[in-house]
């Protein structure tokens, strides 16, 4: 699938967003991207919790 990149390859990339961005801009980017994989997570933990809900009903309801 995806190849490692390894360190040399994580300093390119540094390197090259830094040479884009700037270094005032790559604060924002960073806390932009932690706070978006935040919130992805938590909307994905709500989905799996939807799906459990409904089965503990069910047995709920059997009982």
């Amino acid at each position: 699938m995806l190849p490692q990149i390894g360190i040399p390859g994580l300093v390119l990339i540094l390197i090259l967003s830094l040479l884009l961005f700037g270094p005032k801009k790559l604060p924002e980017i960073g806390a932009a991207f932690g706070k978006t994989l935040a919130e992805f997570k938590q909307s994905t933990r709500e989905l799996l919790d939807d799906d459990e809900e409904p089965k503990e009903l069910k047995e709920a309801k059997k009982e």
